[in-house]
């Protein structure tokens, strides 16, 4: 009885890994028959790595639900009811900073953007300073996460509307862009972008949504999501600046 309903809960994730990938495929097949009217190339390997994609996919969400949203909730559960707004605020840098300094979608730009860098002769070509200057695109942009998600709380925490703090940091980012070296600002454009993938943003959300739902007065609907636009937000303007002191 209890392996014929994990059976039927693992078809029915397939299910839905399988639909989620659906446009993917549609768009891939429409413009193979109809646009380069080509057959896809190692079709067996295409349809072999497809449903790895699709076993990868149904084990990734579901290790999501099963463990980082818990882990997310069950912590801020636990330090706001400790009522020490301290610990929740180092918590909450150290758990921005922590998942963005490991998100492979950062790594793979900071390595990429010291590359370019080096080649277009804006930084020494040598290992070691293409290193350190991927590095510290990295730092500088897990840093900003970690006060980004700092702000986030302590927005749950009074009640600010999201939409202030969202047009203020937009204007500031604008104002940045001015004063900026050109080169940056396409980076600091995409670094935003990179820090919201697939390690950072279960752990902000569930973070925000588990003290919206323990906060008196909080909607964890209303209250509870906001975090990620701040940790793409600030990433820029940290890029940005980090750009003043390399270039």
């Amino acid at each position: 009885m209890k392996f014929g309903k994990l059976l039927l809960s693992i078809i029915r994730k397939i299910k839905l890994a399988v639909i989620d990938l659906l446009p993917i495929i549609i768009v891939i097949a429409f413009f193979q028959a109809f646009v380069l009217k080509q057959p896809l190339p190692d079709i067996a390997d295409v349809i072999f790595g497809s449903i790895f994609v699709i076993l990868g996919l149904m084990l990734f969400v579901e290790g999501l639900e099963m463990g980082l949203f818990p882990i997310g909730e069950a912590m801020a559960d636990a330090l706001a009811r400790k009522g020490s707004v301290f610990w929740l605020f180092v918590f909450s840098f150290a758990l921005g900073f922590s998942t963005t300094i490991a998100e492979p979608a950062l790594i793979a730009i900071a390595d990429k953007a010291a590359q370019i860098a080096a080649q277009e002769n804006l930084i020494d070509s040598s290992p070691l300073t293409m290193r350190n200057y991927a590095l510290g695109l990295r730092i500088s942009v897990a840093v900003s996460v970690g006060i980004a998600v700092v702000i986030g709380v302590l927005r749950i925490l009074k009640g600010w509307p999201v939409y202030y703090l969202i047009i203020g940091g937009y204007v500031l980012v604008m104002i940045m862009t001015v004063f900026s070296p050109a080169p940056i600002i396409g980076l600091a454009y995409d670094s935003g972008g990179v820090t919201t993938s697939t390690i950072t943003v279960p752990l902000i959300t569930a973070l925000g949504v588990g003290l919206a739902t323990i906060i008196k007065g909080r909607n964890p609907l209303l209250d509870g999501f906001g975090l990620i636009a701040f940790a793409s937000l600030l990433p820029m303007i940290f890029v940005m600046i980090y750009g003043l002191f390399w270039f």
